[in-house]
């Protein structure tokens, strides 16, 4: 079953309010098998909302309208739905009277405009709303389902769970979709996707290449007939793209990079300390953004300039003055040196050029070296990030988390020189 969502509401277009109904109901519809193939934004225009309804039950099984059921002149999913179903408004007195006792209750008279909201169209039936004002609608249009909920979350969540899903199941006979996303650090969209390029042909489950900052991800999705199944074809998937790319996996679903460091360093029992120049602190953060980080992360330094990259870190002011704080050898005794005075196990140095200012042409923005360091070596990458300031420094910090990740996974900095 397919259905279309549409959100209705000028300030969702004018970007005033973030549509988080639909991005929650599409997650709980492929719960119970419903697709959403389509969704639909639209103003608070009687004639636009038709137009994109009648559009959408053309194409779909079924639509669900969110938003513009209240008690105000711009509130038209209700004329909008009557004239699809061509039909008049009529008022429902069971809604009416529960609205006359809700404001009498508190010392209130339901007005002309609060009863709007008891108005549907002949053949609609109101969604009780436990937490509101406004009922939904539910009807029919050649035998397809339209729903209108309304827009406040703690009104539309209740509705949707409690009287919308029931009734798909119905009609799905107990259909589940189920999805699972890998999330990939270390290699780039293209390359990832040709290993795995007759899986992404797979029609159910299938397997859809994501694009992120400084990840890719893959997102398994399967249809059948119960959870158990759909579960059992996404483990089947999940292992064959593992097999192919396994070592670039870190984590599954809402898993970050730092989350999967973080948690490596639990297990192998060893510490992490920092030090940071153009990242600014980005790193620690990122790390200690993670609940339980305190067990393995001792603290940083964020040596900005040159004194203090001298005095905090050790960095010989020969390798300074000879190479640039921009470079392998201080990048090298960044790592090092923090390790060595902080007592880490793990220790990070980072040193770049984060622009939009400062490069050259052998020192370009968006060049970084990054040093992780063990008790046995240290390793040194030099890479050329490409974006905004923000971008570079969250695509070094990216960069030496995936870097640490795979140390301490594969047994410490000697086995990075195979990355």
């Amino acid at each position: 079953m397919q259905l279309e969502l549409v959100s209705i509401g000028t300030e969702l277009l004018l970007g005033q309010i973030v549509d988080t109904n639909a991005a929650w109901l599409s997650a709980r519809l492929a719960e119970v098998g419903v697709g959403v193939y389509r969704r639909t934004t639209v103003g608070d225009n009687l004639g636009r909302i038709v137009a994109v309804l009648r559009e959408a039950l053309e194409r779909a099984d079924g639509v669900i309208t969110i938003g513009g059921l209240g008690p105000t002149d711009d509130d038209l999913t209700r004329e909008a739905m009557a004239q699809i179903l061509g039909e008049p408004l009529v008022l429902d007195e069971g809604e009416a009277a529960r609205l006359k006792a809700f404001f009498a209750a508190r010392g209130r008279e339901a007005n002309e405009r609060q009863l709007r909201q008891a108005m549907r169209p002949l053949s609609a039936q109101p969604i009780p709303n436990p937490n509101g004002t406004a009922p939904g609608l539910y009807a029919e249009w050649r035998g397809k389902p339209i729903f209108a909920l309304p827009g406040p979350p703690n009104e539309f969540e209740p509705m949707a769970r409690d009287y919308v899903l029931p009734r798909l199941t119905e009609r799905t006979g107990g259909r589940v979709i189920r999805s699972r996303v890998l999330r990939l650090c270390g290699i780039g969209e293209s390359d990832a996707e040709a290993q795995v390029s007759d899986l992404v042909q797979s029609e159910n489950p299938t397997l859809a290449p994501l694009a992120k900052l400084g990840e890719v991800h893959f997102r398994i999705t399967a249809r059948a007939d119960s959870p158990d199944a759909a579960e059992q074809m996404i483990a089947q998937m999940e292992h064959a793209v593992r097999e192919r790319l396994g070592r670039y996996v870190f984590g599954v679903d809402e898993t970050t990079l730092e989350q999967a460091v973080v948690q490596s360093l639990i297990e192998a029992g060893q510490s992490l300390v920092v030090a940071e120049s153009c990242t600014g602190g980005l790193l620690g953060h990122r790390i200690t953004s993670v609940a339980g980080s305190s067990e393995v992360f001792l603290g940083g330094v964020i040596s900005y300039s040159n004194a203090l990259k001298e005095a905090l870190l050790g960095v010989p002011r020969a390798v300074l003055e000879t190479h640039g704080a921009v470079s392998e050898p201080t990048a090298r005794a960044m790592a090092e040196g923090v390790r060595e005075r902080l007592g880490g196990w793990w220790g990070v140095g980072i040193t770049g050029i984060a622009g939009p200012g400062g490069g050259t042409p052998d020192k370009p923005v968006g060049l970084v070296y990054i040093g992780v360091s063990d008790p046995t070596a240290t390793v040194i990458r030099r890479q050329i990030f490409a974006g905004d300031r923000a971008t570079i420094k969250y695509r070094a910090t990216q960069y030496a988390l995936w870097l640490l990740y795979q140390g301490v996974k594969h047994g410490g900095c000697d086995s990075l020189s195979q990355l």
